[in-house]
């Protein structure tokens, strides 16, 4: 029964380390030039981060060891790895500035991943604090997508930092990115929230290309309206991290 448990223990782990293998692969191969197969890594990353929580859960195995190690592989898969294919499809011959962008992108994933875990307790389950860091790194790559069949992308500096810096700033900030984890609408729609996955599965296989960063801007900008336009609904809703920090403080 102890080797059991113990194997249990090593399957969501290996899930893990196998999205923490993708981000690794998905660097090796943007230094080569194969951006297309870098972007599937980070693709491929991000299932497999969906997936280890789950069999955790499914399997009773969630642990203080296999929340710091998620947290670890995705800060290479999500923050170090998009952030280095990013500098080499666009702004490698930008000089500081673009080096200076990359990082903070790298360093906002890793705030984000900080701050969540300090949180860990209090955070909504229906309400994100902040871009999570897999869609700040799907953005990231989406745009890498993009300009695989618009070379012309790459020349507009500005655009490209300009984008990684906005996605970045949204990672640390305190945006609600709904989780849908606890939406009622979605409870109460299975049936069309079932055929919403399966028509988004098939695009996505079809025209990955289009279709990654279609859904992420539209995830994006759709969460940025809905605050925009009901700030009383969200007044408060993160306002127990000034309230620790005060704590803290006092201490």
């Amino acid at each position: 029964m102890v080797v059991d448990k113990k194997w249990a223990y090593f399957i969501p782990n290996t899930f893990t380390a196998m999205n923490m293998g993708c981000g690794f692969i998905a660097i090796i191969q943007a230094f080569h030039g194969e951006f297309y197969k870098a972007c599937m890594f980070i693709v491929l990353a991000a299932i497999f981060d969906m997936v280890d929580g789950r069999v955790a859960r499914m399997t009773n195995t969630q642990s203080s060891f296999g929340e710091q190690f998620d947290s670890l592989s995705d800060l290479v898969s999500f923050g170090v790895s998009p952030a280095l294919i990013y500098y080499f499809r666009f702004l490698s011959d930008a000089g500081r500035p673009g080096m200076v962008a990359t990082f903070f992108f790298m360093l906002c994933g890793g705030l984000r991943l900080a701050r969540f875990n300090a949180n860990i307790d209090k955070n909504k389950s229906d309400y994100f604090q902040g871009l999570p860091i897999p869609s700040g790194a799907l953005a990231a790559i989406g745009l890498i997508l993009v300009s695989l069949n618009i070379p012309e992308l790459v020349q507009y500096k500005p655009l490209t930092l300009g984008y990684l810096l906005f996605y970045a700033t949204l990672m640390i900030s305190n945006v609600p990115f709904p989780s849908f984890k606890n939406s009622d609408w979605v409870k109460n729609h299975k049936k069309q929230v079932l055929m919403v996955i399966f028509l988004i599965m098939t695009s996505l296989f079809l025209y990955e290309e289009v279709m990654i960063p279609a859904i992420l801007s539209v995830y994006v900008i759709a969460s940025i309206l809905y605050w925009l336009t009901h700030r009383k609904k969200f007044e408060g809703i993160f306002d127990w991290t000034e309230e620790e920090s005060e704590l803290d403080s006092v201490k």
